[in-house]
């Protein structure tokens, strides 16, 4: 394993992490505000939430429609990106797994 590699696998780890865990959260929020259809989401702190998730949101609505009446697109990305974090980043994840055997060599 290269120097470059080991030196920065761990804010590689750190960042992918948080950046994930963002998303998770994001589109956790976009899931809870279907609930509430009366709040404009073009508004205020909302934008925050609908900015990282909208573009990836409206490309899944042309592929998948609303299952009685309710847009399952936010729980389809909430799936995918917990699966990308856990096989990434989770414990058992390539980057984790990666990370720990360049510090066992180090």
């Amino acid at each position: 394993m290269t120097p470059f590699l080991v030196e920065i696998l761990p804010k590689l780890h750190f960042c992918l992490g948080l950046l994930l865990a963002a998303w998770t959260l994001a589109f956790l929020s976009r899931i809870i505000l279907t609930w509430y259809p009366e709040v404009n989401l073009s508004k205020g702190v909302w934008l925050l939430v609908v900015w990282p998730t909208e573009s990836l949101l409206s490309f899944t609505r042309k592929f998948v429609a609303p299952l009685g009446g309710v847009d399952v697109t936010p729980v389809i990305w909430l799936g995918l990106i917990s699966l990308s974090r856990e096989l990434l980043v989770g414990q058992q994840g390539v980057v984790s797994q990666i990370l720990l055997k360049s510090q066992h060599m180090g």
